[in-house]
């Protein structure tokens, strides 16, 4: 009987072990996924921002070189707890990125196409920095047919 129990905890503990392991791997690193040594920036209209685990996502709309409007889907590259900290909670992250508002943003593509990215920077008209993870802002190259003194967009 004592064997038995042994055995069934050092199974489950086994199960439980894959289990986590599965979970923790499952979570991808932002450059397996997105081209973030290419970073550009773009101006745009938010259309949609969920405050979510492992990272918030925004949807916005930009104004391509073309005239096109095209409809992104983007994760941030930042989690809650690190804009919690920087003081966006989540019913002022969810007030500044209400759908309408237009920010300017700095994000990588998605490695397999469409328009999908990784946000790393998000700036608002006024310039201040909701989202700033780094290594992009002023200095990103601008996407196709944006000029610095007037950005395309909406």
């Amino acid at each position: 009987m004592k064997l038995n129990r042994i055995v069934v905890a050092g199974v489950a503990g086994m199960i439980g072990s894959l289990l986590l392991s599965s979970l923790i791997t499952a979570h991808h690193g932002s450059s397996i996924s997105y081209d973030m040594e290419h970073i550009w920036t773009t101006k745009a209209t938010v259309t949609e921002f969920r405050y979510a685990n492992p990272h918030p996502w925004l949807e916005f709309d930009r104004v391509n070189d073309k005239g096109e409007t095209e409809h992104w889907t983007a994760e941030l590259v930042t989690n809650p707890t690190f804009l919690l900290r920087a003081g966006w909670t989540r019913t002022r992250s969810i007030e500044a990125l209400k759908p309408g508002t237009v920010v300017t943003l700095s994000l990588g593509t998605a490695r397999v196409g469409g328009f999908n990215g990784c946000i790393r920077t998000i700036q608002n008209e006024k310039g201040e920095y909701i989202v700033n993870s780094g290594g992009a802002g002023g200095d990103a190259p601008l996407a196709p047919g944006e000029g610095r003194g007037q950005r395309g967009g909406q």
